[in-house]
């Protein structure tokens, strides 16, 4: 199993660079660990209190169960990973079954930043983009997807995500082993990226098929 940590700010194309490396591989042979699917559960905080929790730091991601279910999936077996809405800022009753597979992404904004995930990534990226852009793709997505306004995506971006960036997430690109600069448009470092990923499935399953001779 190749385990692949993509990070990157808000908006930096992330989930672009994922799709394309999901479209390179055979189907089934990458399974994908949203970073977002693990945020803690605040249903137990009023709902006009919920607006104010700060998404973009560390400590609103549970790490411990995410990396737990990374060790499951290393170790063979099947996890139901947790779903969460924006809308209400809740964990959800459903979960997604997620089953191991050659190749397992986990992708999100923060991922670079918990030293215990850190050192289980096989391959670390960081996906860098100008921040006009991430903004632009910010409100484009989440007045689309998340029903807020204009004003509200940019007072948001002001106040919280452009400090939590510089704070936690930009400092963790010293942690990459690959930056992809330019986002999801940048087709020649995803190239380079799939290529390798290719090649490491490859001499993986070259050694899978020596050990089975010599056994």
């Amino acid at each position: 199993m190749l385990i692949i940590g993509i990070a990157g700010g808000t908006g930096s194309g992330k989930t672009t660079v994922v799709n394309k490396i999901i479209n390179s591989l055979p189907a089934g042979e990458v399974a994908v660990m949203p970073q977002d699917s693990y945020y803690k559960d605040s249903s137990h905080i009023p709902p006009e209190d919920r607006s104010k929790i700060n998404f973009d730091e560390p400590n609103a991601i549970e790490w411990t169960l995410l990396v737990d279910h990374l060790k499951q999936l290393r170790e063979g077996r099947t996890i139901q990973m947790p779903t969460y809405s924006y809308l209400t800022c809740t964990r959800q009753e459903e979960t997604v079954e997620v089953k191991p597979a050659d190749v397992v992404i986990v992708e999100g904004i923060l991922v670079l930043t918990d030293p215990v995930l850190r050192d289980m990534l096989d391959i670390k990226v960081f996906v860098d983009a100008d921040p006009d852009d991430r903004l632009i793709r910010v409100i484009a997505r989440d007045c689309i997807e998340r029903g807020r306004t204009p004003e509200i995506v940019i007072n948001r971006y002001q106040d919280v995500l452009k400090p939590m960036h510089m704070q936690y997430i930009e400092p963790s690109k010293r942690y990459a082993d690959l930056i992809v600069p330019q986002g999801g448009s940048n087709i020649v470092a995803i190239n380079l990226l799939t290529d390798y990923i290719e090649s490491r499935l490859h001499q993986g399953k070259l050694r899978g098929l020596a050990a089975t001779h010599l056994a």
